[in-house]
């Protein structure tokens, strides 16, 4: 007899995209991503961080300062981005991706670019935020399929 709690692929993946949020160095927000082919494969992967080059511990991570150059905004590169720029294969056309918090505009654009059809994605909690309501009015208006993933209160743990 088959084992019968396996995990189903959207908790496979959300489980990979929450295990690379915890990459992230930022202190207050960590986000993680994973892109899947349509037929289950994993892509690439992405979490919130400086780009290559730029210290984490020079950069700053702070969310509020008395200007933008001195807060993290001009500098991380959100996880579904980098999981975009880690991809080294011919295309992402009609694939998924798995995020732990919903795409800002930014991340949304480079998503349609490279013709990711479907979003699936844990937090929202920036819902009522400009930049998440211009991200929503892209991917709808581009067909990008959006889906709040479903938790199965399942836990895991992992000892490393």
């Amino acid at each position: 007899m088959k084992k019968a709690d396996y995990l189903s692929w959207d908790e496979y993946f959300m489980g990979i995209a929450l295990l690379s949020a915890e990459r992230s160095k930022d202190p207050n927000t960590q986000v993680g991503a994973c892109i899947v082919s349509s037929d289950n494969r994993i892509l690439s992967l992405g979490y919130n961080g400086m780009p290559i080059g730029c210290s984490d511990d020079v950069f700053p991570w702070e969310r509020e300062g008395d200007s933008p150059y001195d807060m993290k905004y001009f500098y991380v590169c959100h996880a579904e981005f980098n999981a975009i720029l880690n991809y080294n294969g011919s295309g992402l056309k009609g694939s998924k991706v798995y995020v732990t918090l919903f795409p800002c505009n930014e991340c949304a654009k480079a998503i349609i670019q490279k013709g990711i059809s479907e979003i699936i994605y844990m937090s929202d909690k920036y819902a009522d935020t400009d930049s998440t309501r211009a991200s929503k009015r892209m991917l709808e208006a581009a067909g990008v399929k959006l889906r709040l993933y479903e938790p199965a209160n399942k836990e895991i743990t992992l000892k490393i």
